[in-house]
């Protein structure tokens, strides 16, 4: 009986750690920082804001740069949404890449944060494993995480082409906003 008992607590715990719940209960607080300028996002002190969280491929993605330098763009022109671009480079990588945005239109080049050995990624149960450039990566997705902190919709790509459109991106959220 008591071994049964501990069994289902065991098995209890490890379902309350895993990415599915993760995504029922909305992810813990995290905190990731830029290479860039040193700049940090902590998403504890994004309560009350819509948070996507971009996860871009590790490599000289050109669909990442188009994909942020649209998102950049919508972010300035939708400040009660927070989007945090995620790249799991190296400091130097990302600082290289980041170069290769065209800033033409944007007031201000986004702020790339890194996302160390894609940790958060797997914390958001991104799947990885496909081959691109010659590298094993994560694929790229969208999450968006609600004012209250839960997960509110995802999109991962089923390859690095596969991305949200901001327009279809933008319906979405419309329409998660008019279901409040």
């Amino acid at each position: 009986m008591i071994r049964n008992v501990l069994g289902a607590i065991v098995v209890l715990s490890l379902i309350s750690l895993s990415p599915i719940a993760l995504r029922a209960e909305g992810p813990s607080n995290f905190t990731v920082k830029s290479p860039l300028d040193g700049t940090k996002f902590e998403l504890a002190e994004n309560r009350g804001k819509t948070v996507v969280l971009h996860f871009l491929l590790k490599t000289e993605c050109p669909y990442c740069l188009r994909y942020t330098h649209e998102y950049a763009l919508l972010a300035a022109k939708t400040p009660e949404v927070e989007h945090v671009f995620l790249k799991p480079d190296t400091d130097s990588e990302i600082k290289s890449w980041v170069g290769h945005l065209d800033a033409k239109d944007l007031k201000s080049l986004p702020i790339v944060y890194r996302d160390p050995d894609a940790k958060l990624a797997k914390q958001f149960d991104i799947p990885g494993g496909y081959q691109f450039h010659g590298q094993s990566v994560r694929y790229p997705a969208l999450v968006v995480i609600d004012k209250t902190g839960k997960e509110a919709f995802r999109y991962v790509g089923k390859n690095n082409g596969d991305r949200m459109s901001v327009t279809d991106f933008t319906k979405k959220l419309d329409s998660l906003e008019a279901k409040k």
